[in-house]
Order: structure tokens, then C-alpha cells, then sequence
């Protein structure tokens, strides 16, 4: 995209006076310089959707709690916009130990170490997750 072509469209910026976005873009020579941008709408409106997408997957996830089947780990990893692959790297185990560990009655029996692992790459305490409840976790 050239520098005269980025996209300006005011109003997708909260605090209009400080938040403005930095983009790449080429100048006349071709080369990349760094450009202001207001916003671009159809960027903005992707992300509303991304994290709506995302607000109803975490909904799903309590409910599935709230029914027994997953494990409070469920929760903190789709809070923290993981994957079992991604969050098997932080705590030292493959996806599929991770994915096991998902699922309520393999959580209970998890060892306090394994629980600091988790506790320490959510930045929580165990225990927010051994006292985690599904109807209160979205008010904090």
C-alpha cells in the first residue's frame, strides 16, 4: 500500500486525541516508511468480530464447566487466547497431556507442581484455578 493510500476513517479510535495506529506503507522511492493512520473501518469491524467470536468460545467454555466436562484450564487458556499447542510449550508438556488436563476428572487429579505450572504461565494463583466458579469468572 502506498503512503497516500492508507486508510484514515475517523471514529474507530476510543481516545480520537492520543490513539492513532502505526502502519507500513511505501513512499514514493518504493521504499517502507512507517505512516499514522485514524483507523480503517473494515479492520475495526473485523475486530469486533474477532472478539465477539472469541467472547462466545469463552462462553462456551464456562458452560462446559458449569456441566462437569472441562476443567477450569480450559477457561484460562481461552481467556489467554491459547491453544493446547501453545500452552503445552509454556508448561513443559505435549498438547496432548495439555488436552487431557481439559477435562474435569483428569484436572482433579493433577499434582500441586503441575497446577503452578499452570498458575504460573496464566500470572494467577492456584488458587483462582482450584476455586475457579464459572458463574463468577467474567466479573473480574
Amino acid at each position: 500500500m502506498k503512503a497516500n493510500e492508507v486508510p484514515q476513517d475517523k471514529g474507530n479510535y476510543k481516545n480520537r486525541d492520543q490513539s492513532r495506529k502505526v502502519v507500513y506503507a511505501t513512499n514514493d522511492k518504493g521504499d517502507y516508511t512507517t505512516v499514522n493512520s485514524d483507523g480503517w473501518e473494515v479492520e475495526h469491524l473485523a475486530t469486533i468480530q474477532a472478539w465477539d467470536q472469541a467472547k462466545l468460545e469463552l462462553e462456551e467454555v464456562l458452560e462446559g464447566i458449569r456441566k462437569g466436562e472441562l476443567s477450569p484450564i480450559a477457561y484460562f487458556m481461552k481467556k489467554n487466547l491459547m491453544d493446547a499447542g501453545i500452552l503445552a510449550k509454556h508448561v513443559g508438556k505435549w498438547a496432548w497431556q495439555v488436552k487431557r488436563h481439559l477435562k474435569a476428572g483428569v484436572f482433579a487429579g493433577l499434582s500441586e507442581t503441575m497446577l503452578q505450572r499452570y498458575a504460573t504461565t496464566f500470572n494467577i494463583a492456584v488458587a483462582d484455578i482450584r476455586n475457579f466458579n464459572p458463574d463468577t469468572a467474567e466479573k473480574h
